[in-house]
Order: structure tokens, then sequence, then C-alpha cells
């Protein structure tokens, strides 16, 4: 674990991003209708609860202070229906905003997670997972609750300040203007608090995104912390970030906790200039005691809406942050897309050609060079050689997860571009070192290889996989629950059910990227067996560390310095004494070594079988 994760993210200017903003509100435009219903109850609810301040003043001029008795009792029957409207009014509008965050919320996360699926995976390759689990959680997040609460609030709030003044000027129209002219104030002293606030938490947000990049690598990394004793160092370089936002998020919420203060003096003054002036005029008749309270009650009817809008001012300034980097996800595009007028031709069995390919993640660093290949329909392909020589980005190209830079790929002699992405990929079957299972149970992710397919299919694909045996005698059998990435099984055994599910599939081009590696003697002979029953109908490629497993391809090529500096079957590639033949005595020597030293266990299995080691990459 470092700090330091080796992902830059983009700075934003100090200004709030008006176009930023605009794109978080049109969140809501195709819940029009919502918004508009949602708006008048708010708009209700404002009117009434000032007509309610106003109706004060009347039942102490009109009522109390005369002794009217009729007066109050009209009075108090008419506050009494207001109240019971608005009380009608409030749930309308809080109901109607929870519905329309709900929405806005699945509409964000929907929308993220389609366009998730549809980038290439040089996104994936320069992107930490943490980065984009904090914009499609905690982002998300903030962007409804912004269009929702405080869409409402700053409703409430202009609804507020506009009907006080309103009924302030039928009280008393020249003190009226003096709160008016309070208005600036308190807007220069929010201007003043904006940059500092939004540049806080500009950082909060970034620091937000390493902690929880930093929370993945820990936890998906749990062993090999645990094995390597990492415990100390990863917890100090952890603090050191968390120290970093704690810093960053006091000083944000020292400055939003400094503007209420202020507001609050500005309101002080006013209240105590109006009282002042009340008690001057109320004996010529300028001011009634129930205009006094009015008045008084209409400038915290005011001001604590202003306190609301600096509150709201100061969570924009957070969502506005986060949801630049939000748009930021959200405008990635994807590097590997369909062409115009891409087709897809039903089938894509044919011979495969590498016409000078050339390749590369990184402009500094090409992995493949001129790479020239052709390989006929239903071939078996072996690829061996050195870490970083190129074996799998080859195989990646063939999938299309990354196109070449320079040259042409063909699949049955057209360039394979002119294929739609989904004709090309989801006709090919690949089985990993690393086997991925998704959350379920085995039948589920069997079933993941073709979606239609009936419960005898899987069984018969389980079978022809090898794994059928070891599936009978689990508690649940197919309905076993197989965990989180299916660390409830070994990793055999996930092998074998994504074998199963590629041979459900039915691939017309099948990948194995070094299966077999990490796996038993037993469970590689069930793995070699399912690869045989897969690759009769299939073009095939096998990325291996063990050099027995691929003893029967067609072909093997051997991968250095993105080219192929030796090719030809096992036979005429051992009679060549090259490269492969070095690497396989060397193995052959190994295995033999390990056979026969009893002071060397390495090379068995816990049942005495034995285990051969793998060599290279």
């Amino acid at each position: 674990m470092s700090s330091d994760i080796r992902f830059e993210e983009e700075d934003y200017s100090s200004q709030v991003n008006t176009s930023t903003l605009v794109r978080i509100l049109g969140a809501v435009k195709p819940h029009w209708k919502w918004v508009v219903g949602f708006l008048l109850a708010v708009a209700s609810v404002s009117t009434m609860e000032a007509y309610i301040t106003y109706l004060g003043k009347r039942i102490v001029d009109e009522a109390i202070v005369p002794k009217n008795h009729e007066a109050l009792v009209s009075l108090l029957t008419l506050y009494g229906g207001i109240v019971f409207v608005f009380a009608a009014a409030v749930f309308v509008f809080i109901y109607l905003a929870g519905i329309l965050g709900q929405r806005v919320r699945y509409d964000l996360r929907k929308r993220v997670f389609d366009h998730l699926q549809n980038l290439s995976f040089s996104y994936f390759d320069r992107t930490p997972v943490g980065w984009i689990m904090s914009r499609v959680t905690s982002d998300t997040e903030r962007m409804a609750d912004l269009v929702t609460w405080g869409m409402l609030d700053v409703t409430w709030a202009v609804m507020n300040i506009v009907m006080a003044l309103i009924f302030m000027s039928t009280i008393n129209l020249p003190l009226t203007g003096v709160v008016l002219v309070l208005m600036p104030v308190l807007l220069r002293v929010a201007l003043w608090f904006k940059s500092k606030i939004l540049a806080e938490y500009r950082e909060v947000r970034k620091l937000n995104s390493k902690i929880t990049g930093t929370y993945n690598e820990n936890i998906t990394g749990v062993r090999v912390v645990k094995a390597l004793t990492r415990e100390s160092e990863n917890l100090r370089e952890f603090n050191d970030l968390t120290t970093d936002m704690y810093r960053r998020s006091f000083r944000a919420a020292w400055l939003s906790a400094l503007f209420l203060p202020a507001v609050q003096i500005i309101s002080a003054i006013a209240v105590g200039a109006i009282i002042w002036y009340g008690g001057v005029n109320i004996e010529t008749g300028g001011m009634t005691i129930g205009g006094i309270q009015a008045f008084i009650a209409y400038i915290t009817f005011m001001m604590w809406p202003v306190q609301d809008l600096a509150r709201v001012y100061a969570d924009m300034q957070q969502t506005i942050a986060s949801a630049e980097r939000f748009f930021t996800l959200l405008d990635a595009k994807a590097e590997v897309v369909n062409k115009p007028g891409a087709i897809d031709p039903g089938t894509i069995s044919g011979d495969i050609e590498f016409d000078n390919v050339t390749f590369n993640y990184t402009d500094d660093k090409p992995v493949l060079t001129n790479f020239n290949l052709k390989v006929k329909r239903g071939e078996t392909i072996a690829l061996v050689g050195p870490t970083g020589g190129g074996k799998s980005t080859t195989v990646n190209l063939i999938c299309r997860f990354y196109e070449p830079k320079e040259g042409v790929i063909r699949i049955g002699g057209m360039d394979y571009t002119k294929y739609t992405l989904e004709a090309i990929q989801s006709r090919i079957g690949v089985v990993l070192q690393t086997p991925h299972l998704f959350s379920g149970n085995i039948r589920e992710n069997i079933r993941y290889g073709r979606l239609d397919a009936t419960d005898d299919e899987i069984v018969e694909a389980a079978k022809l996989a090898g794994a059928h045996d070891f599936i009978t005698t689990l508690g649940k059998g197919y309905e076993e629950q197989v965990g989180e990435g299916g660390v409830l099984l070994s990793v055999g055994q996930k092998q074998l059910i994504s074998l199963a599910r590629a041979i459900l599939a039915k691939p017309e081009i099948f990948i194995m990227d070094e299966a077999t590696s990490s796996v038993d003697t037993l469970t590689e002979a069930l793995i070699q067996r399912g690869m045989e029953t897969l690759m009769k109908n299939s073009t095939s490629f096998i990325i291996a560390h063990r050099l027995s497993t691929i003893r029967k391809a067609d072909r093997i090529l051997v991968i250095e310095q993105g080219g192929i500096s030796e090719m030809g079957s096992h036979a005429e590639l051992m009679r060549q004494k090259g490269h492969y033949y070095s690497l396989y005595t060397k193995q052959f020597r190994d295995e033999l070594e390990a056979q026969y030293d009893p002071y060397h266990s390495n090379g068995h299995s816990s049942n005495g079988v034995l285990q051969p080691q793998p060599i290279g990459d």
C-alpha cells in the first residue's frame, strides 16, 4: 500500500463551475412533473407560513389589544384552518422530495454503471477501483441530495425572504428599506466565504478517493499484508492520508460554521434597530404592538432562510467538487468502440491473422512490434515466453479488449474492426489464471456463460469440465454459495466452474490464460480433459507455465520482446534445441530433482503426486 496512488486527478479552478451546476440540476429533468409539484408545495408552505405570522399581528392588533372577542374567535378559526392546510402541504413536499431523491439516485447510478460497462480495458488499467467506487457511491449521493433537499431549502428560503419583504412592506415601508440595505452585506459575506470553502472541499474529495482506494487495496490484499507483516507500515501511511483529510475537513467545517455567527450578528443589529424605531414611533401611531412583533418575527423569518442558504451554499461547494469528478468519469470515452457500419456476421469462425501489428500500452514502451501470425480455423496455439514478452497482449488483442496501434487483425479474412464488439466478444470463451466468480451459487455462475441455458445444460457443461463430481459432494450441490469472488471455494474448484461456464457458452474462439498454473496435478488433469472437449470445436489459444500441458498443441509460439522467436510443434522445437528446448528441459530436470530429492518437498502435492513447478511467464 502507498498513499502515493499512481493516478492523478484533474485539478479544478477555485471558481464554481456553472456548467457543472447546470448538469447536476439536469438530473431532475426526466422527472419535471414531480419537480413542479414539489416546488408548488414548497411555495405554498412558505406563503402560508408568512401569512400565519401576519395573522398573528392581526390577532394582537384587532382582537387582543381592543379585547374584541368576536374578532378573536374569527381570526383563531382562520388560523386553525390555515395551519391544517399548512401541515398537509408540508407532508406533500417532504414526500415528493423523498421520491424525487430516490429517482435521481437510481438514474445516476444506473447511468454510470451502464457507462462503466462500455468503457475499454485501458480505462480500468489506469484508474484505481477506489476512485471509481467513490464516484458511484458518495458522489451520486451528494448530487441527489443537492437536487432534492438542497432545492427544497433554496426554494423555501427564497420564498420566505420574498414573502417576508412583501408583508413587511405592508406594515412599514421605510423600515423595510432598512432591512433591504442589510441584504447586500449578507451577500458580500457569502461571497467572501465562497472560494475558501470550495477549495477545501475539493481537496477533501480528492483525499477521500485515495482513502477509498487504500481501503480497497488492503481488503483485497489482506493475505499479502499479513504474510509480510505490513500492518504497522500500512497504518502509518493510512494515518498520513486520514490526517490530511481531517485537517482539510476541519478547515472547511470551521469556515462554514463561521458564516452562521456573522449572519446572526447582522440579524441582531437589524432586530435592535427595529425595536428602537418601533418604540420611538409607537406613540405617534407609526407602529403598532402587533406590527413591531410581526416585524421582528419577519426579520427572524428572513434571516434563518439566509442561514439555510449559506448552509446549502457550503453543501453546494462540496457537491460541485464531487460532481466534477463524477462527470469526469461519465465523460470518459471508450477507446475501443464499434466503427460506423460494423456488422455481426453471425459467426467469427475462420482463420485469424495478425498483419504487421504493433501495440503499446504506453507511448514509450511497445509490447508488440510488426507482429505477424496466421492461425487456421480449429487450430490450437500455445504461447510461451518470459514475462512482458507479449503473450497476454496477443490474446487481449484477439478479444478486442484493445486494438492495434498499427497493422490489422483479420478474422475470416476481414478486418475485425468491421465486426461489432458483441459479435466478437460474445463468441470468445476465456478462462483466466485467477478465475473470477460472482456472488451467488454455483448454478448461477455457470449459467453466466449463457443466460438462457437450462439446468440440464448446466449440469452437462459441468460434467464436460470435470466439475460435476466435486459439486455433488457439496452440501447444497449446485445451489452452494461461492462467496464474494468465489472465496468459499479452492482455486482449482473455481477454475473448473470457470471452465464449465466457458463450455456452456460454446465459444468459437477459446483462450486459456495460464489456468493450470495454481492447481494441483489431479485438478490439472480434470481441466485438461475439459479443455480437450472445448477445443474440439473452436480455435484455441493457450498461455502456459507448465510446458507439459501444451505438448499436444498444433503449434507452440515462443514470444519474446514483442515478436515470435520460435514456432513449431513440440517435437519440432525440441529438435531445434533453442529457447523452448532450454525451458522444457530445465523444467523437466527440476521436476525430476523434486521427485527424487527426499529433502525437497515443494514439488509434491499433499498426496505425494508430483507437482510440476511453473517457470517464466
